[in-house]
């Protein structure tokens, strides 16, 4: 009888924070994204409380359309610079 050895690989990743609103598909297709690359992120709903998009716009040194998207204090940027980043095989790395 074979036994295979299973060796989980622990790597510790940055954390995601995503600053996000109501309807948005920017927003949904960044959560998708990060979903199929099966990274977990902590999602802030600007709607959801005061101060909060203010909070977001000084975080991101003005911009004000969502998503706005964080791995630990960097400043990803939205969708778009996320896709780039995918697209370039650099998403993880960056994660590292």
């Amino acid at each position: 009888m074979e036994i295979i050895k299973l060796v989980t690989i622990y790597i510790i990743m940055k954390n995601i924070l995503m600053y996000t609103g109501p309807r948005c598909n920017f927003c949904d297709a960044a959560k998708r994204l990060l979903s199929r690359n099966n990274l977990s992120y902590k999602e802030i709903d600007i709607s959801s409380k005061d101060g909060l998009r203010e909070e977001m716009i000084n975080k991101s040194n003005g911009r004000r359309t969502i998503p706005q998207i964080f791995f630990d204090n960097d400043h990803i940027g939205g969708y778009q610079e996320l896709r780039i980043l995918e697209k370039d095989n650099k998403l993880l790395n960056l994660l590292k």
